[in-house]
């Protein structure tokens, strides 16, 4: 593997770092005061955000994410990975390039296993950034961990489908524009255990469709985009909504979560950056027992250990990102499922200790740390949790030395 990024990954990583610092860093401040503005209704889109996405778009920096298409910048997954630590290093900024979960997953799918009728209808204005769009999986009765328990029906009456069932967790199913879901459930209870479940399309806007409530993370709403529980009653599309076939979620579902893994885990490396660079200048900042508090040995080992960790975590991504480009994402599962554990752990301890460097402020809204804490805390679940891909990472060792035996 080379590690020297290409020359298109520097020219766009020059171009991405010049925008953060001239658009998204100046306005993190008023993105949090339109959002406080809007009072007991946050369920709205916030202006700065569409703003920025105008500016980002006209400066070409738009769908960055999506390899193989004239439709973004054709980037291959290790030269998209540094811009994505970039966005990362603020929540929101993915956003404004249209490179943010769990749009990014779902274009992808449209991407590759969409009818012409369906790219039509929701890529085309997912790729504008007209529309948002949620991925309803997860569900509050079973282990979703394994996703052969989830108990959504799909059945097919004639020319439609009808769907029944309670999901939660449906991210970005808050937002105003969120106009699609992508729901996953049984088509089949009777056929082979990976071919039972199947992949639809369904309007947000459907008859049947009921929003029960928000989920909060740790207290955050994290509104506009939000975490919802939705109740789905005889809910009617049209057949051509289903997605690739009955009995193929499992597949659309791998060839779904590979991509979106890796970028999270690209995006937790930046805002562990961002954590390492405020520890250092608040340590810098402040004296305590009579000098600077970064001079006290525990604080050198800390930001020693930060940036150690932060590395090999980074060439750990690229090392995933690599081989998804060279040999395709079933033969990188096993670095897929090692970064998607090592990034968060990684993460959540160093923005615990730049908490700690910021004593009350660290807890406090002051800093995003205590927001980005939450967010970062949950990616230990979401896309599988932490033991579904150390089970992987196991078996995976185990059967190499089994054939090797």
């Amino acid at each position: 593997m080379n590690f020297e990024y290409s020359d298109t990954c520097k020219e766009y990583l020059k171009r991405v770092r010049a925008f953060m610092d001239a658009y998204v860093y100046p306005n993190e401040k008023t993105y949090a005061e339109q959002l406080a503005a809007m009072g007991g209704n946050r369920w709205q889109v916030v202006p700065v955000i569409e703003e920025l996405k105008e500016k980002a778009k006209a400066e070409g920096l738009w769908n960055l994410f999506l390899p193989d298409s004239e439709e973004g910048a054709g980037l291959s997954n290790a030269d998209y990975a540094p811009l994505a630590e970039e966005m990362g290093r603020v929540g929101w900024a993915s956003e404004v390039f249209n490179c943010s979960a769990p749009d990014t997953g779902n274009m992808e799918v449209l991407a590759r296993y969409g009818t012409k009728e369906q790219q039509d209808t929701w890529l085309r204005p997912l790729l504008d950034g007209r529309i948002r769009s949620a991925f309803l999986m997860t569900e509050p009765a079973v282990a979703s961990s394994d996703a052969t328990n989830i108990e959504c029906s799909i059945k097919r009456e004639g020319d439609e489908y009808v769907i029944n069932g309670r999901k939660w967790w449906s991210s970005g199913a808050g937002d105003p524009r969120c106009a699609v879901y992508i729901v996953m459930g049984k088509s089949d209870p009777d056929a082979e255990t990976y071919r039972q479940q199947s992949m639809i399309l369904v309007p947000a806007d459907a008859d049947g469709i009921r929003i029960v409530r928000h989920l909060p993370v740790f207290g955050y709403d994290d509104a506009p985009h939000g975490h919802m529980e939705i109740v789905l009653d005889n809910v009617r599309v049209p057949a051509s909504n289903m997605l690739l076939g009955e009995g193929r979620g499992f597949e659309i579902a791998q060839g779904r979560l590979g991509p979106g893994r890796i970028h999270h885990c690209m995006r937790t490396i930046g805002a562990a950056e961002r954590a390492l660079e405020l520890m250092v200048k608040r340590l810098m900042s402040r004296e305590a027992f009579g000098k600077p508090v970064i001079k006290h040995s525990i604080w050198e080992h800390r930001i020693a250990r930060a940036r150690i960790d932060i590395e090999q975590s980074r060439l750990l991504t690229l090392k995933a990102a690599w081989m998804m480009d060279t040999v395709g994402n079933k033969a990188a599962r096993g670095e897929i499922a090692m970064i998607k554990v090592a990034a968060p752990n990684m993460a959540l301890s160093v923005i615990d200790d730049a908490i700690q460097a910021h004593g009350g402020a660290g807890v406090s809204a002051d800093t995003p740390l205590a927001y980005t804490y939450a967010g970062i805390r949950t990616l230990r679940l979401a896309d599988g949790p932490d033991e579904v891909h150390e089970r992987t990472i196991a078996r995976l060792e185990m059967k190499r030395w089994l054939n090797e035996g």
